[in-house]
């Protein structure tokens, strides 16, 4: 086994082969790019070597610097990952040169499934099924035409090096033929430097079922059971379970001994995955092998209790296969969702910003953070874990635009497929993200679907229901508005009801009650969009206090209910009473805006700070003046603070309600002009802000 290896790749699936390294006792070597140097699996690691700019173009696909890394620190081995490098057999050559091991499958391998066109004439010589099709290397295009036309309509143009879903055309009659191929030809050439195409018949309904497969130098090779992948958008996964539901015994076998034929053919040696296409009567044909391990690896981890890492590290040590076909067993069932930061109702746009707030479900996260702690053998808490979490971020990280927007991979694992079902809705409902856009929601929406929960798969799923899946949702904005204001006032310096007035004193009144109007805006998220009218339009809860220290709202629709509140046992925990209901939520706060998650849903308002919205209306930077004449009751900053956008600075009082003034800006306090007690005229500079 080695001592040492270089792992060259980012994000998850670098943390994801580091645990496997540190649970092994090898050493580990990471890469990293300008954007990436303070990223996750840099800390993960025990080494790291940067290698250039923050494109990947200027850093994780630089063969020359990786190799030079590789050598600098002593690394036996290089693991690819998925992605970048990791089905480049120039890259792959570059090490065998180096004296370093690929740990992947040979360069041979690489080259005969990179080419599709190439590996479509060694399947049929191995007797795998294929789809009817062309796969010739004669290009004229009135040959493919007339190749298309032999075929039948629909028909599906595929670029032959491509992949990610470039270079794909559907042909649904023959006079669009000549179009699409140009089109299609462009795009191959530009995005893979070969404009060769290959036909298939285009299949109406397809499930995507793949096989992994596993193969040894010593003549070993398995199949680690199928995945169904055919939950997509923009051809890209974005829910894949193990085992493919739905499908006999013998399917699954005879599916399992044509990749393994698969394998054989290029004498494979390795993770790779055998990727079908099938039918809704059961027929399944080759569509192409990757010869790597696959994004959805976990789901497989999870059902057969195998580390498919390990495996990788062993069969490059030119160990044998762990295990013999008869030996791999199922156990239950494993449902894996992609968390992505983008725009869903956008076309699935990606979403860039800082993750502000980050909250995962309780589980166990294979991967190793900075202190070194993380899973067990994968074979005992992994496997039997009920939730795992795969992420290359952490809170604070910021989702860029130089690579894939992903979060996090959710991966659930139940004794049934329905038991793996509800545990994923509750995962998912469990999710907390604050800063870019994501699709969470969309995923709570496709695993509550009806096809989705029955297993009616197929490829077009997303789009065949698109309607339903992006449905306005009614969302409970009176109970999310009652959390908003518990952790304002609270924030405010206000108190739960029952506890002492005197914890509070700027809600207390010699002669009376109090009362205070909150102003909100819900903040309309694009990408999820509420069908509830109360999201289009402002809020105002006036709270009244009484000199007992109950409570009182009135809510939006102008009933008075009673309200009390107070904090829960958590970070961002609330508990809110409103009339008869009881709310238990958490709300993450930044600045003047209030990210409400409670009854499975996610909410946003941002508080109508009458003060900070005047200060931002007078137009000077930095200068916060008194919209009234009014009383200063509180100074919240001194001169030389750092603050942020809508941190409190100093409280006020006038016409008898208190009011907050926040920073309109981000800056540097550098003057406080008046202290607590001081009387202030309208239109009086309370405080200077260097605004940064």
């Amino acid at each position: 086994m080695f001592n040492k290896i270089l792992i060259a790749n980012r994000g998850e699936i670098a943390c994801r082969v580091a645990a496997t390294c540190k649970r092994l006792g090898i050493a580990s070597v990471a890469v990293y790019s300008d954007a990436d140097a303070n990223a996750k699996h840099v800390a993960a690691c025990d080494e790291a070597v940067h290698i250039g700019g923050s494109t990947a173009a200027e850093s994780y696909l630089r063969v020359e610097r990786i190799i030079e890394a590789a050598r600098a620190t002593g690394a036996q081995a290089v693991h690819p990952g998925y992605g970048f490098l990791s089905e480049n057999e120039d890259f792959a050559h570059a090490c065998e040169a180096a004296g370093i091991v690929f740990i992947g499958p040979p360069v041979a391998a690489i080259a005969a499934m990179g080419s599709k066109a190439a590996a479509k004439a060694l399947m049929h010589a191995a007797a795998v099924p294929l789809v009817p099709g062309y796969h010739g290397d004669d290009q004229e295009p009135q040959l493919l035409h007339r190749e298309a036309d032999a075929i039948g309509y629909p028909v599906l143009l595929k670029a032959s090096a491509g992949g990610g879903g470039k270079g794909m055309r559907v042909v649904e009659r023959s006079e669009d033929f000549a179009a699409a191929l140009a089109s299609c030809k462009r795009e191959a050439a530009s995005s893979f430097g070969n404009d060769r195409v290959l036909i298939e018949k285009y299949l109406t309904r397809p499930r995507h079922v793949e096989v992994q497969v596993f193969a040894d130098r010593h003549g070993g090779a398995v199949y680690l059971f199928d995945r169904d992948c055919s939950v997509q958008r923009r051809h890209q996964k974005v829910l894949e379970e193990a085992p493919a539901p739905g499908l006999s015994a013998e399917i699954k076998r005879e599916m399992g001994e044509a990749a393994v034929a698969a394998a054989r053919a290029v004498n494979y040696v390795g993770a790779g995955t055998v990727e079908f296409i099938m039918t809704g009567s059961g027929d399944f044909y080759f569509m192409e092998m990757n010869t790597r391990l696959q994004v959805e690896h976990p789901v497989t981890e999870m059902v057969t209790g195998q580390d498919l890492v390990e495996w990788q590290l062993r069969v490059a040590a030119d160990e044998p296969l762990p295990l013999t076909q008869q030996q791999l067993k199922l156990d239950g069932h494993a449902i894996e969702a992609r968390i992505y930061a983008e725009h869903p109702a956008r076309g699935f746009l990606p979403s860039t910003g800082t993750l502000k707030h980050l909250r995962m479900p309780e589980g166990v996260e294979f991967v190793i953070d900075a202190a070194g702690s993380g899973a067990a053998a994968l074979g005992e808490a992994g496997r039997k874990a009920p939730v795992r979490i795969d992420s290359g971020v952490r809170e604070g990280d910021t989702i860029t635009p130089f690579y894939d927007p992903m979060i996090a991979k959710l991966i659930v694992h139940g004794a049934t497929r329905e038991e793996a079902l509800a545990r994923l809705s509750r995962a998912l409902h469990a999710c907390e993200v604050v800063g870019p856009h994501t699709n969470i929601e969309f995923l709570q929406r496709i695993v509550a679907s009806e096809p989705f929960a029955t297993a009616d798969l197929d490829t077009g799923l997303i789009e065949r229901h698109h309607d339903a899946l992006f449905a306005p949702l009614k969302k409970p904005f009176k109970e999310a508005l009652a959390l908003a204001c518990a952790a304002l006032l609270t924030r405010e310096g206000g108190t739960a009801h029952g506890a002492s007035p005197w914890d509070a004193l700027s809600l207390w009144r010699l002669n009376g009650g109090y009362t205070q109007t909150l102003g909100w805006r819900a903040i309309d998220d694009s990408s999820n969009k509420s069908g509830d009218k109360s999201g289009d339009k402002e809020h105002g809860f006036t709270v009244s206090f009484a000199r007992d220290g109950a409570t009182q709202t009135l809510d939006h629709d102008g009933v008075r209910e009673h309200f009390s509140w107070s904090n829960g046992t958590g970070a961002h925990e609330f508990r809110a009473t409103l009339g008869d209901a009881r709310i238990t939520g958490r709300v993450f706060v930044d600045g003047d805006t209030f990210h409400v998650f409670c009854l499975g849903a996610a909410l946003a308002f941002e508080w109508q700070n009458l003060l900070a919205h005047a200060a931002d209306a007078e137009g000077g930077e930095g200068r916060l003046t008194a919209p009234m004449p009014g009383k200063v009751i509180a100074v919240l900053v001194e001169p030389g603070a750092v603050v942020e956008k809508g941190t409190p600075l100093l409280v006020m009082e006038a016409m008898k309600m208190e009011h907050t003034i926040g920073a309109p800006a981000a800056g540097t306090v550098s003057e406080v002009l008046y202290g607590v007690g001081d009387q202030v005229a309208d239109g009086a500079q309370l405080l200077v802000l260097d605004v940064q």
